[in-house]
């Protein structure tokens, strides 16, 4: 009997060994499994707060005007003078300068008319491309690539119809109201889907028009133009979050790529307020008009109900927008009575943003940061005494600036 009870225990255990062993193999490959669950929710929540951000600049740098206005206000008693016996002389019989001239000192001034209101209808169109390469493999001999290449590609279409209203009180002070409505249309592209190259596809996001960020601003001149002083002019503008915000908006996996995530909606705004003090000059260089500005934004931080993109995710935090400085240089000069041209170039540097959720910490968003450089050239031709037509082309220099911008814009003097 003893001998056949060891061997049934001996039996026993070794049938009980292999269980044991496999099941302690599985708890260890579910932790595995586990914690890298973790790792690539860690991942994708970041890459989908990095890319609220990105649309987010995106929307900031299309916003912006590429040739910031000098903000400067009517032209002072000597300039005047000045610039009729430069340009008056050799277009018109009578002392008064061109309507050319005077429409070169709008443009270059920001103001619209001396002493009166003015009322300008403009519609601008901006073209955003841009493309990120990824390769996830080996570079053999420095010219065999081994593994998976993704292409991701976006479109992005911007309409803005604009009105501005400007009033100038005694040849010194400036006040302008700028209402802006926002038509936007943005597709997306991604290739190596499943880690193949051969599928392609492409999700189109449209904004219904919508009103955009409303800003309002208040000029002062404080220097008057004479034989070595230019005219200069303090400004200051704030734009209040009237617009839709990009917080909060939902990403939608493409059901046939799982590299490609596209937005509900498109925003039509900032979501913050933001103030932006700036000082301008213009100066007569007869044949020419020479102008200057520099500013700085500086974004508020502000509070949402909800910052996180991710679907059934309702995450309450703080955004704090990098701030940015912008200046711009450049000239114009009369074609004839009625037409001028300006060539003019202007850059837009931009700060990282950061975000907070409630019971976190302050996160620097990455890549969330922009240089944008535009070429500009535009014309005024003077439709009669009171009305002008301003076309304007811009050309962006860095891949953070459109790819091109043209606006065309009709003041009218009262």
């Amino acid at each position: 009997m003893a001998p056949s009870y060891s061997l049934r225990v001996a039996v026993g255990i070794a049938a009980l060994l292999p269980s044991t062993l496999l099941y302690a193999a599985s708890d260890a490959e579910v932790r595995e499994l586990q914690q890298a669950l973790i790792e690539l929710r860690q991942r994708y929540d970041a890459q989908q707060r990095a890319l609220m951000v990105l649309e987010q600049r995106v929307r900031e740098v299309e916003a912006q005007p590429a040739v910031p206005q000098p903000q400067r206000l009517a032209r002072s008693p000597s300039s005047t003078s000045q610039a009729a016996a430069g340009y008056g002389e050799s277009l018109r019989e009578d002392s008064s300068p061109a309507r050319s001239v005077e429409n070169i000192y709008d443009e270059a001034s920001g103001f619209f008319g001396e002493g009166r209101f003015s009322l300008e209808t403009g519609l601008t169109y901006s073209h955003y491309d841009t493309r990120q390469l990824g390769l996830n493999g080996l570079l053999l001999l420095d010219a065999i690539f081994l593994g998976n290449i993704n292409v991701d590609q976006i479109n992005s279409d911007n309409f803005t119809l604009d009105v501005t209203g400007r009033y100038n009180l005694g040849n010194r002070w400036q006040f302008d109201l700028n209402v802006p409505l926002v038509y936007r249309e943005s597709t997306y592209e991604s290739a190596g889907a499943g880690g193949s190259t051969t599928q392609v596809s492409s999700e189109t996001v449209t904004g219904d028009p919508r009103l955009g960020d409303v800003s309002i601003g208040v000029a002062y001149k404080f220097l008057d133009e004479s034989a070595g002083v230019p005219d200069a002019v303090f400004s200051l503008r704030v734009k209040a979050p009237t617009g839709e915000d990009p917080y909060g908006i939902k990403l939608v996996q493409s059901p046939d790529n799982d590299n490609l995530s596209v937005p509900e909606d498109l925003p039509t705004g900032n979501g913050v307020w933001s103030v932006t003090p700036g000082v301008s000059v213009v100066k007569t260089v007869d044949p020419a008009v020479l102008f200057g500005n520099l500013s700085y934004t500086y974004n508020l931080e502000e509070s949402f109900d909800d910052i996180s993109p991710a679907q059934n995710q309702k995450v309450a935090g703080k955004v704090k927008m990098g701030n940015w400085f912008q200046y711009g240089l450049g000239m114009a000069f009369a074609l004839n009575e009625r037409m001028s041209l300006s060539m003019s170039y202007s850059q837009l540097i931009s700060q990282k943003s950061k975000i907070r959720p409630d019971g976190g910490s302050w996160q620097t968003v990455s890549s969330s940061n922009a240089n944008a450089a535009y070429f500009n050239i535009g014309m005024t031709y003077a439709l009669s005494d009171q009305l002008t037509m301003v076309p304007n082309l811009s050309i962006g220099l860095t891949p953070d600036a459109p790819d091109f911008s043209f606006s065309l814009k009709f003041p009218y003097y009262f």
